[in-house]
This record gives structure tokens, sequence and C-alpha cells, in this order.
């Protein structure tokens, strides 16, 4: 298996700063892998982020040693506008990413096939495609500004998808949304992931959603990796998670309870399913 992306000992220091925001981060995510990346706020997972598609040191200024290859591109020696062919970003907040002048969902889609000139024909493929994917076909007349949450999102995902990146990176994609926006933007993450094999790393602190869909999950803190874990190793670090100020998974965080008073031996369930088995194998010994 490939590797997508390699960052080797990344540290970066804003311009404004005296501290690192990231400091000596190593790490790898394969081609077709589901990379979660978790830690407290000021850990620098943004950062790490903004590093991945070249913003950072290219538009954002500061000190930067080691480096990132995505695709094997260096992105310090590559344009943003290249990268975004082989990596797309959703940030946290969708109406930050929309353009703000598109008066529909297409021409939203289209903005960033315009900018990289792709032929109508191809164009309109694409966005067919894009919007399709995430669950938004039907809407292409329908005002950006007019959209849910939930579908802002999804519409900001499907810019991404229509310029055809081997890489998706999510940085808090569903921390504004509610409940039922949340479920609409991972279920179209998750279909994406799997039609196309594509390398997706999903940067949240909600315990929940990275549980459910990255197989390996790195704790960052400090600007640091500081743990690296499969799903099973995650859920049983609740303790751990919750002195970095990390909330664990409900469930976790149960079971850490009943073992500490002896009513819990071995992994921790990572879903309501493996709970309801577990303790039912439990019960009857």
């Amino acid at each position: 298996m490939s590797a997508e992306v390699v960052v080797s000992d990344l540290a970066f220091r804003y311009i404004s700063r005296t501290d690192w925001a990231l400091d000596g981060v190593r790490l790898t995510a394969h081609e077709g892998e589901f990379l979660g990346i978790t830690g407290p706020s000021g850990a620098g997972k943004t950062t790490l982020c903004l590093s991945l598609n070249g913003l950072v040191p290219n538009v954002i200024e500061g000190t930067m040693r080691g480096s990132v290859a995505v695709g094997g591109l260096d992105t310090r020696k590559t344009d943003v506008s290249r990268m975004s062919s082989v990596i797309g970003v959703v940030f946290q907040d969708p109406r930050s990413q929309l353009t703000g002048s598109a008066m529909t969902v297409e021409e939203e889609v289209a903005f960033g096939l315009q900018n990289l000139g792709v032929p109508r024909h191809v164009m309109i493929d694409r966005i067919r495609e894009a919007l399709d994917a995430v669950g938004l076909a039907g809407f292409e007349a329908r005002s950006p500004f007019e959209l849910s949450g939930g579908e802002q999102q999804r519409l900001s995902l499907a810019t991404v998808l229509a310029m055809h990146p081997r890489v998706i990176v999510l940085d808090e994609p569903t921390e504004m949304l509610d409940p039922e926006g949340q479920v609409e933007v991972m279920r179209a993450v998750r279909r994406i992931h799997e039609k196309h094999n594509m390398t997706t790393i999903l940067v949240s602190n909600q315990a929940e959603v990275i549980v459910e869909h990255a197989n390996r999950i790195i704790i960052l803190h400090r600007g640091r990796i500081i743990s690296e874990n499969t799903r099973q190793e995650y859920s049983k670090k609740a303790k751990f998670l919750e002195t970095l100020g990390v909330r664990p998974t409900q469930i976790s965080q149960l079971a850490s309870m009943l073992e500490e008073q002896g009513l819990w031996r071995g992994d921790y369930p990572i879903n309501e399913t493996d709970a309801v088995e577990m303790i039912r194998k439990f019960i009857l010994g």
C-alpha cells in the first residue's frame, strides 16, 4: 500500500507567536486509509490541516521545518492551486469555504473547476457526480444561502470532491452542526471514501464520530503526536483522554467506571452494538 501523505519532522511557528504550533510531527497516511486525528484545543490540529494542502507556509507565514509530501508533491515547492487537485480540505464552518458570490449550488461547485480551466463538458459531469455523491442531486438551482448547515457542509464537500483529489482532509466538519446534520455529512464522507477508495483524514473531538469511522486514531497534544491507536486501543484510553481535556465516548466512559469497580474486564466496546454484545456475554458468563 503506497503512502499518500508523508509528514516528516514537521514543525511550524506562526510569525506572531514564540511557541511552536507543531513540533516534530511524523505522520504517514496510506492510500485508501481512513485516519482520525484528535486532541485538545490548541494541540495544533488545524495547523496540521493547513500544512497538508500547502497553505502553511505558502500563504500563512511563519517558520517551518521538516517536510510534507502529498501524492508525491512537496507542499513547499508546489502552488496551492496545484495542490487543490491532489488534496482537498473541508473546514469546520462551511460558510467560510463557500464563495459567497455563487447564486446557485451548481455555480458554487463549478467555481474551482473554472479556475483550473476544466472544459465545460467535463465540468458538467464532475458537478453531477459530486452532488450525487454528497446527496445533493436535484439541488443544482438552489441558492447556497437557502441550505441548512448540514447541506452547506455537504456542498463544501462537493466543491472539494469535484476537483478529483486523492486525499480529503476534514477539519472538525460536524462541530457546528445539529445531530441530523452530523449524520448527513458523515454518511456522505463514508460513501465517498468507500466508493473512491479515497484517503480520508478526519480531525474531530467528537469521540463517537471519530471512533465510528477512523481505522487508526492519532492523538495530538501541544504540537506533538503522543499516541497512535486502533479504535479498540483508543476506546480503552478514556481516563487518559480526560486528563488531556478530550471527551472519550460515553460507552468507554461507562466501561471505565465499571472496570474501576471490578465489574468490567477486557476490551471496551467501540459502539452501542459492541456494548450490548459484550454486556450480554458478561452477564451470561
